[in-house]
């Protein structure tokens, strides 16, 4: 989907082209080296051949244990949007047309891995040449599949070793091998389900042999629901389980990374992952970056890893046809993708620094600088911001807010994407931070339910299940709506005011530190387990489609 100027507006477009070269003279920085990317970062070997409708197989992202049928919905450049076939558009996601997470139909068949078919089709007769007639639809053919050619690793499927989750980098616990394909191996916490799941090949900085911990001196998180946590032992958990370590030669740590502060490149937006944006380094760590987008807040920073697929070097944009969201200025900018005949070949946009001809918020556009109704806050067609068309009511705002939360494992980071435009629909809630709240007692957590816009016959009953300021923090969506039976609209309230409760505490602390601490405390105490379980479920149970009524 490619950015329009809606055809009733009038625009006058002052032209300007944007070249990196000047900007980089103007910043007086340097561009990343393009030796620092990885291959899967750097300028494609060829062009991307896929076409909308074509089908596929692929890893799905928020479970990557499974495999799914794919349809591509989108191509902008030599980026795909893929849809699981099947389920909800908000469930999209966005890889390069070199991945190795995608792949032609018939792949898993021959590679003895299990398809997960889309909803109506039996895993046991799901035919492949059936599909595509009843579908009408053309396989994605091999030939536009990368291959890699890279010998096996020294990994087997159920070997041990310690791992870090991604998800609390903080903590390395107690994995195992639940697949391996080619040289990448999935990383499974024993006893967690898939959503923490991870590939790596063997070189990755977050995966290490058997007795790493104790040789670094560091605690080693057992498996959940292990009997005897503080004295986990590694000999008995093998023998138990039946199972061997992963040997040492199978790790192969590479080198750290050689990026600079300052260095500029090309990155994905996290939030709206269509978008491709002109980006700094503004810190490093040995294997990760922090990635500023540059002309936007600080908040929005990310740290990610250094050899993460959505980081290229400079003008790749322009290599692969792809549009380059430029660094807004001091004014709203309206930044338009010229088709490719162009002098210079680091000029790729037209600028108009005057914005009188946008119209505003209160005409039913996006209130986020920059979004040019392109941003939504379901799904990666439309992520991060909101619809085009505002919902009627507060309740279908917060039905959007929830529900945003809901699809994520990390529902407090998701919010603050979202915060400000959140934060007035609930004004009660502004400035209360969850460590106040915890202190509550049953009577002041009914009193602020009895505060909250048509929840005033909700109040009782938290009295009457005596809930307390801790018990309302721990609740969840699900014991909310389905324990104590709250009808939608007072649930998605209170729920909404719980995440924007701890999401005042982490506005108060560093990004960086706090989203590692407080998963880390969710997971010891298996919060996290019960928002992941329940995704899980929501797929399972085709709850996919609800979230996008």
């Amino acid at each position: 989907m490619k950015n329009k100027v809606s055809s009733g507006a009038h625009v006058s477009v002052k032209r300007r082209f944007w070249s990196w070269q000047h900007y980089l003279d103007q910043q007086n920085a340097q561009a990343a080296p393009p030796a620092l990317f990885t291959p899967s970062q750097g300028f494609p070997s060829r062009r991307a051949a896929f076409k909308v409708g074509m089908k596929l197989e692929g890893i799905d992202p928020l479970h990557p244990s499974m495999f799914c049928v794919l349809t591509v919905a989108e191509v902008i450049g030599c980026r795909l949007r893929l849809h699981i076939d099947g389920f909800s558009e908000c469930y999209d996601f966005w890889v390069n047309a070199d991945s190795a997470d995608i792949r032609p139909p018939g792949w898993c068949k021959e590679n003895n891995q299990k398809l997960h078919p889309p909803k109506g089709h039996s895993e046991t007769d799901f035919d492949w040449q059936v599909y595509l007639q009843s579908s009408g639809s053309q396989a994605a053919p091999p030939t536009l599949f990368e291959t890699t050619g890279s010998a096996p690793c020294g990994f087997k499927v159920g070997m041990k070793l310690e791992a870090v989750d991604k998800k609390n980098p903080g903590l390395v616990c107690v994995a195992s091998v639940a697949n391996v394909v080619e040289d990448r191996i999935l990383v499974h916490f024993d006893n967690w389900d898939d959503t923490y799941d991870y590939w790596c090949d063997s070189s990755s900085p977050y995966i290490h042999p058997v007795g790493w911990c104790e040789e670094q001196g560091r605690p080693l998180t057992s498996p959940q629901g292990h009997p005897n946590p503080e004295n986990f032992l590694w000999e008995e958990y093998l023998e138990e389980t039946g199972s061997m370590s992963a040997p040492s030669s199978a790790f192969t740590l590479r080198a750290p990374h050689g990026f600079q502060v300052n260095h500029r490149l090309e990155a994905v937006d996290r939030r709206n992952p269509m978008l491709v944006r002109v980006a700094t380094v503004t810190d490093i760590e040995d294997y990760r970056v922090k990635v500023h987008y540059d002309g936007w807040s600080d908040q929005f920073d990310v740290w990610c890893d250094s050899d993460l697929s959505d980081l290229h070097p400079v003008g790749w944009c322009q290599r692969t046809g792809h549009p380059l969201e430029c660094p807004p200025g001091e004014t709203d900018r309206w930044w338009i993708h010229l088709s490719v005949d162009i002098p210079e070949p680091d000029r790729v946009f037209v600028c108009s620094t005057d914005s009188s001809h946008l119209p505003s918020p209160s005409q039913g556009i996006c209130p986020t600088p920059g979004c040019r109704g392109v941003g939504h806050i379901r799904g990666a067609k439309y992520t991060g911001h909101h619809r085009l068309l505002y919902p009627s009511s507060l309740q279908a705002a917060l039905h959007q807010s929830v529900f945003l939360s809901a699809m994520s494992a990390q529902p407090g980071r998701d919010l603050s994407l979202c915060w400000e435009q959140h934060r007035k629909l609930l004004p009660g809630v502004i400035g209360v931070h969850a460590d106040a709240v915890q202190h509550w007692s049953v009577q002041q957590v009914s009193d602020f339910i009895e505060s909250l816009p048509g929840c005033e016959e909700q109040a009782k009953q938290f009295r009457d299940e005596q809930i307390d300021g801790r018990a309302f923090l721990l609740l969840t969506q699900r014991d909310i709506v389905r324990i104590m039976s709250i009808k939608l609209g007072p649930a998605l309230k209170i729920y909404n005011s719980i995440l924007m409760f701890k999401h005042a505490d982490d506005k108060s602390q560093p990004q960086a530190k706090d989203g590692g601490q407080s998963q880390a405390h969710n997971k010891s105490q298996s919060k996290v387990e019960d928002g992941s379980q329940s995704q899980a479920e929501d797929k399972s149970q085709s709850q996919r489609e609800e979230t996008d009524t």
